[in-house]
């Protein structure tokens, strides 16, 4: 089954989910009417009874949605440099789940370097948030950090989350500000 945005589904198992911005685990019940209204990157985030809440790709089958396929667990030991630009794409999977663009149009990431080790590369990664104070934030930098780790090579993986320079509008990409209606 596909997912629309704006559909209503009837959650068929309990399933764990986290509040919306907060950050707060809690349990969905079976039976729970819930309407969709983001599926990117590795997650669903949909509202109930008037909550935002998120639902990992794993849980999938609780909202009668194929859950991602589980890739084979890789070998860390690295055989050679890292992609720079697989790097950007992993980051460009990572989404905040109140807003439908990607972390690194939102401006968010502000420096992502390789440090080869031996063996292996270790990617350091410098963020941040639209708001400070986003319960989110643990989720969002963990996102960052797993889809960091599946690129080839990547044996370790640093994100910083840093509030200085603040966010703004002003770092969001073109293609972003398009997206939210904000050009």
């Amino acid at each position: 089954m596909s997912v629309h945005i704006g559909e209503s589904l009837t959650v068929l198992r309990d399933c764990d989910a986290l509040l919306i911005p907060m950050g707060t685990s809690v349990t969905i019940p079976e039976g729970s009417q819930v309407m969709i209204t983001q599926a990117l990157g590795s997650s669903y985030t949909v509202n109930i009874n008037g909550n935002l809440a998120r639902i990992e790709s794993s849980n999938a089958d609780a909202l009668g949605l194929e859950a991602e396929p589980q890739e084979a667990e890789k070998s860390k030991v690295a055989a050679g440099p890292v992609d720079e630009d697989a790097l950007w794409a992993a980051l460009e999977q990572c989404y905040d789940p109140e807003i439908p663009v990607n972390i690194v149009d939102l401006g968010l990431i502000y420096h992502c370097d390789i440090t080869p080790l031996d063996p292996g590369n270790r990617v350091n990664v410098v963020m941040t948030l639209t708001a400070a104070g986003c319960g989110m934030g643990p989720i969002i930098v963990e996102d960052a950090r797993a889809r960091l780790l599946d690129v080839d090579n990547v044996t370790e993986v640093e994100v910083e989350l840093v509030f200085d320079p603040p966010w703004d509008r002003s770092m969001m990409s073109d293609e972003a500000k398009l997206q939210l209606g904000m050009f």
